[in-house]
Order: C-alpha cells, then sequence, then structure tokens
C-alpha cells in the first residue's frame, strides 16, 4: 500500500437518514475547504428531491457539492459507476487544493470507493436482469434473496429482502461470470486504495431520539410537497426507479385511493426507522468507522468540534 502522505485524504461523513450528516458536511467543508461529495444512491436523480432529502441550494452554503440531481429516472445507475464518478471528483478536488468529504448513507457505496473496489462489465446480461426484476416484482425479494443466499451467503447476508436491485445484481453476476459477487469484491481488493480516508459516523445513544428526528423528518417532507412530488414520479414510465427509495413507494395506497394518508405516513415513518436501522449495522461492520454520537454534545458547534478532533488526530497519526 502507497504512503500516507502521496495518498489523497478523504474525509468521509455517513450515518443513517435524519442524523444530521448533511449539515455536519457542510460545516466540516467549510472548516476544512473542502468540498462535498454525495454518497446517497437516490439523490442522484434529478426528480428525487424532497423524498430524498436532497440538500437544497441554501442548506449548501455555498459549498461546492457532486453527484447530486444529475441523472433522469430512466437512467440506472450502478455502484461500479459510483466509485468511477466518485473517484474522478475527489481526485477533481485534490487537484484544486482541497479536501474531498464524502457525505451519504449508502454503506455499499462508501464502502465501494473508500476500499478502492474495482469493477468489470464482465457479468453484465440485460435480459437476465430484466427477467431477474420481473420475478422479484412476481415472486417478491425474499424468494430471490434466499436463492441468492445459496451460492453467495456472504453477498446475502448484507441485504435486505427490499433491495432488490442489488440482489439482482448479484445473481446477475454469478450467472453470467460463475463467481459470487462476494468473491469479486475481494480479488479487486488486490489494488491498493489511493485514499487515506477517515471515516467518521453518526450515531445516538438514545435511539428513540433518532426516530423522534426521523418522525420529524418525514413531517417536514410532507411541508414541502412530498405528496405531490410522489404523484409526479409515481406515475411516470420510470416508477420502477422510484420504488427503490423509501419515501415514495409507502404513499402509493394514498395516491391510489386505496388507503388513508394517516396509514400511508405511518408506514413511511416506519419503513424509514427500520431503513437507519440496516444503514448503523452497515456501519458497524465497517473496522475503520469513528463513530461520534450526536446526543453527546450539547449543539451543533460541540459536533463539529468533536468530528474535527476525529479528522485532526487522524491526520497526526498518519504523520507518525
Amino acid at each position: 500500500m502507497p504512503p500516507s502522505q502521496s495518498r489523497i485524504p478523504v474525509l468521509a461523513v455517513a450515518g443513517p437518514t435524519a442524523s444530521g450528516k448533511s449539515a455536519l458536511a457542510v460545516r466540516l467543508a467549510r472548516e476544512l475547504d473542502g468540498e462535498v461529495i454525495s454518497a446517497d444512491s437516490m439523490q442522484v436523480y434529478a426528480a428525487l428531491s424532497i423524498g430524498t432529502a436532497r440538500p437544497s441550494e441554501a442548506e449548501m452554503q455555498g459549498v461546492a457539492h457532486h453527484l447530486l440531481g444529475f441523472l433522469p429516472l430512466e437512467e440506472s445507475y450502478s455502484v461500479a459507476r459510483y466509485v468511477e464518478d466518485a473517484s474522478h471528483a475527489a481526485g477533481s478536488i485534490h487537484a484544486r487544493g482541497r479536501l474531498p468529504i464524502l457525505c451519504g448513507g449508502t454503506g455499499l457505496y462508501l464502502q465501494a470507493f473508500l476500499d478502492n473496489l474495482t469493477f468489470t462489465e464482465q457479468g453484465v446480461d440485460p435480459a437476465l436482469r430484466a427477467a431477474l426484476k420481473a420475478r422479484a416484482q412476481q415472486e417478491g425479494g425474499q424468494a430471490l434473496l434466499d436463492e441468492l443466499r445459496a451460492f453467495d451467503p456472504e453477498t446475502a447476508a448484507r441485504l435486505h429482502p427490499n433491495d432488490t436491485g442489488r440482489i439482482v445484481r448479484a445473481i446477475e453476476a454469478f450467472r453470467t461470470t460463475g463467481v459470487p459477487l462476494s468473491e469479486q469484491a475481494r480479488r479487486s481488493r488486490a489494488v491498493p486504495s489511493p485514499y487515506d480516508a477517515c471515516l467518521l459516523v453518526l450515531d445516538f445513544r438514545d435511539r428513540q431520539t433518532l426516530y423522534r428526528r426521523i418522525n420529524d423528518r418525514v413531517d417536514a417532507m410532507l411541508a414541502a410537497g412530498l405528496l405531490e412530488e410522489a404523484r409526479r414520479v409515481l406515475g411516470s414510465p420510470h416508477a420502477a426507479t422510484v420504488t427503490q427509495a423509501i419515501g415514495y413507494k409507502e404513499l402509493a395506497p394514498y395516491l391510489e385511493g386505496t388507503g388513508s394518508l394517516e396509514a400511508a405516513v405511518e408506514q413511511l415513518k416506519q419503513s424509514t426507522r427500520r431503513y437507519a436501522k440496516r444503514q448503523l449495522s452497515w456501519f458497524r461492520r465497517m473496522s475503520a468507522a469513528h463513530f461520534v454520537y450526536v446526543d453527546d454534545y450539547p449543539d451543533k458547534a460541540a459536533l463539529v468540534r468533536a468530528a474535527l478532533t476525529v479528522w485532526n488526530t487522524h491526520r497526526m497519526e498518519r504523520t507518525v
């Protein structure tokens, strides 16, 4: 592995939804002369703004952000493409003498980037992928996850039945190459990472505090026009992309006239809380993560100071 002095320094701010990671990344970017690279698999889509909690121009506070809202719904986006795009952005930011700061809650994207996983176009079969997606709609994600577990239990253990896109990709990769996705990932790690990364994960000592923040976030999204956004994107020809994101499919019964708004909102809050638990489970498996507990600090300024301490300690250790 190249010495840390020759690698690109990267700060990654991760955490569950509604943990405040976007606001913290902006504050850190202002303190450290950085630019933010999104690590969110759904915020890449231009049409998905409110439901994905994509930061607004005001929330960005003049800090440059990358990989936000640039993709039409009809275009698919993969972890392989994310690593390529994020690597290009990080290199460009570093070349300008600034600090790349990753920010997001998609654990697979963060891990693939930080571990420098390389991907190949082998294992791509559009016809097979379409057939698997059709099966997922008919049989449900659990049936495909059970199938995946038979030949790639390691990848299956990391996925949830709702992660149908990733389950389909893992089955497709194995059927077309004969090599499980987990083994492909191990082989790809043979190339050392070009990044000297510090991974900071936001968490809460009191889980109910996080859940209250999630509930408040959902209420704020609804006030900002989430129902109108959901109606528009669910009615588009490319609604299959939208159903991968929490925040839209949960509102479908109300929009279709088959359920109450109250029930739909409660389902959305519940789905988001469950998603937050899965996010935290993923981050806990990342051995390099530094956990910072938001509710340990009296205000945002104290949280920023704590995060800066983690970053500065990391950098000092690399120079010893």
